[in-house]
């Protein structure tokens, strides 16, 4: 089976394609989204993961956005063959603050815009323009919204924030807590998000979507995070007590699994502390 990863050589991208031995689609290789001459190479493909993205959530950043995040995305579904399947990555973050009315945020939550930035709104409008595509072209659809993927560092990315915190500890600077350290949030590693793809590219599914991440079971506030970090590292943090972040929207995150483990019989294999060990 022949698959390929967009962001291929990104932070979450280069470990996804090792993962599944997929070719990359990436700037890194020469091909861009925005190119439909590039994009129609999905043609040749049995499985597309589509992580390419600009995440910037700056209001500058609005333009670029919507035209990589949604134009791109359309680009590829376009090319799409029948009976191919495309996964995309989305976000926890379509949901905004209404998931903070959730102890296990459900995909029945709502998606009203309250405020969301041009990054978390292109991730939706793209979700339709996948549903739309996939049923038009009769090749197979899944959407992950992804909560917290935790990777280890990968050369020439930018981390996320749990890398981020890793290497400071690492590193002994200082590092600054969004809410003081209050907000919760669970965390997948990176090789169950891979594995999640597996399991719908070798699934029956013809259209899924799905909230993935840790679930419960490896969820943690940001101050008890930091402090597993200790643990598992043998080093100290040094956290900024008198500057914390803003505390981030929604404030509580935590994903309800039920829906992935019933239809694609899926769950996380990676326990919280194997996966922060990778990070050191």
């Amino acid at each position: 089976m022949k698959i390929l990863v967009t962001g291929g050589s990104g932070f979450l991208g280069t470990h996804v394609r090792k993962f599944l031995g997929a070719d990359d689609f990436s700037r890194r290789s020469n091909l861009d989204l925005l190119n439909l001459q590039d994009a129609q190479i999905v043609e040749q493909y049995d499985a597309v993961v589509h992580l390419a993205a600009t995440l910037d959530k700056s209001p500058e950043a609005a333009e670029e956005v919507f035209l990589t995040n949604v134009e791109g995305t359309i680009n590829l579904l376009r090319s799409m063959r029948e009976n191919s399947a495309f996964i995309f990555a989305s976000t926890k973050d379509v949901y905004g603050r209404f998931a903070d009315n959730y102890r296990e945020v459900p995909e029945t939550c709502p998606t009203v815009y309250s405020g969301q930035s041009a990054l978390e709104w292109s991730k939706l409008i793209a979700e339709r323009y996948v549903e739309f595509y996939a049923n038009q072209r009769n090749f197979r659809s899944c959407i992950f919204r992804l909560s917290t993927v935790c990777a280890p560092m990968s050369e020439g990315n930018t981390p996320n924030f749990v890398t981020n915190y890793a290497d400071k500890i690492n590193t002994g600077e200082s590092l600054g807590l969004p809410g003081a350290g209050a907000p919760r949030r669970d965390f997948l590693a990176v090789e169950d998000f891979a594995r999640a793809c597996r399991a719908f590219v070798d699934s029956v599914i013809r259209h899924g979507l799905y909230n993935l991440g840790g679930g419960a079971q490896n969820a943690l506030s940001l101050r008890e995070l930091v402090m597993k970090m200790e643990e598992i590292s043998g080093y100290q943090a040094v956290i900024d007590e008198k500057n914390p972040l803003p505390a981030p929207v929604p404030t509580n995150y935590v994903s309800d699994l039920t829906l992935i483990k019933q239809e694609l019989d899926w769950k996380p294999e990676i326990s919280l502390d194997e996966g922060l060990k990778k990070l050191f």
